[in-house]
């Protein structure tokens, strides 16, 4: 799917969890969430070194950078990921989205200057973000559990080992090891950086492992079903069983 659709599904995720941030989640384990006890572990050890590390790092970037080298180094980061979101469009049978993706890719990477600029969007293309774990998840597999890994934040059982196919379809995985880890270092701070808006919405939140998480979900629903997401009815664990079921 686009990445601006997709960002447009996190962006509307976190405005419905807003309206309810203030009233007290239910914390009893969800059929999405049976490791919850060792995932809020996790999250602790993950939003302390937010706090300390990444929040601080992201804001002194964002002052010390001006805007355009700001934009040139997310759109550089962007392309880099096309051939992962190429691959995927592949494995998806996307065709006409890998179409338009080789076109996005050979686009910023000549005329954009490497992808410092974004000249494909110039021209109409739109930016698809496809990854292993929506392929997998367009293949049938379900997502299983929610988890929280150390350092990386949100996942669930499907995503999380699917990272490791992303990683391995990124150019960056075969640069010498200097560059690697400096691109690995960039990249975060970059994402970090953009992440910065949603931070005051989520301080608000009454639990913000909660709010994670059903944020995280949903967007990941969205993702995979290309924006299709069908209407159903919040879980309720206080509920006794459907009287309708055999």
């Amino acid at each position: 799917m686009s990445k601006t659709a997709a960002r447009a599904g996190l962006v509307l995720g976190l405005v419905v969890l807003a309206g309810c941030a203030a009233n007290p989640p239910r914390l009893t384990p969800s059929r999405d969430d049976p490791l919850q006890r060792m995932n809020r572990g996790i999250y602790r050890f993950n939003d302390a070194l937010d706090r300390s590390v990444a929040r601080p790092v992201a804001k002194a970037y964002r002052a010390a950078t001006p805007q355009f080298v700001r934009t040139g180094i997310g759109n550089f980061i962007a392309n880099l990921e096309m051939p992962r979101t190429l691959l995927n469009d592949l494995l998806q049978g996307k065709f006409r989205a890998a179409q338009a993706d080789t076109g996005r890719l050979l686009i910023n990477t000549s005329l954009g200057m490497g992808g410092l600029f974004d000249a494909a969007t110039w021209a109409g293309i739109d930016h698809n973000d496809e990854d292993f774990g929506q392929t997998l998840g367009k293949w049938g597999v379900p997502p299983g559990p929610y988890l929280v890994i150390p350092f990386l934040g949100p996942s669930d059982l499907r995503d999380g080992p699917a990272r490791i196919v992303d990683l391995y379809s990124h150019p960056a995985r075969y640069a010498n090891h200097e560059a690697a880890w400096s691109y690995a270092a960039v990249s975060l701070i970059n994402t970090r950086y953009e992440l910065l808006p949603l931070d005051s919405t989520l301080d608000k939140a009454f639990d913000k492992y909660a709010f994670m998480r059903e944020a995280y979900l949903q967007n990941r629903a969205y993702k995979v079903s290309d924006g299709n997401v069908p209407d159903q009815p919040p879980e309720d664990p206080d509920a006794g069983p459907d009287p309708s079921t055999p």
